[in-house]
């Protein structure tokens, strides 16, 4: 036996073939690329990353860089892209510090820190 087809149904798969026509012929024909010879992907380890680009520029200390850094390395040892704050007290062990001062409120490290 034969489906019976209505003609809304024809009417739909003819609009369906006219807007997939559409789609097939592109946008960007016209686009005239002005990069010249470049390639549009540069591929990795072209770019600085902002952290390391930040640091050259003067925008972060040794001490603030070299944290980045190790949490970097972290991130890529162990396939985190988001370490806890229990790795991230771990990162900073490794790097040296220890609590050696009395707590302060933060307000307090603020005033301090501005102050210099």
């Amino acid at each position: 036996m034969e489906e019976y087809k209505s003609n809304n149904e024809n009417c739909f798969s003819a609009r369906r073939q006219a807007a997939a026509d559409r789609r097939s012929q592109g946008r960007r024909n016209n686009v005239v690329d002005r990069r010249g010879d470049l390639d549009r992907r540069r591929g990795p380890g072209r770019r600085r990353p902002d952290d390391r680009k930040a640091a050259e520029e003067g925008q972060m200390t040794d001490e603030q860089f070299e944290f980045v850094m190790a949490v970097d390395q972290y991130k890529k040892l162990n396939a985190r892209p988001f370490p806890t704050w229990t790795e991230v007290l771990e990162i900073i062990k490794t790097l040296g510090y220890r609590k050696v001062a009395e707590p302060c409120s933060l307000k307090d490290l603020q005033n301090q820190n501005s102050s210099k």
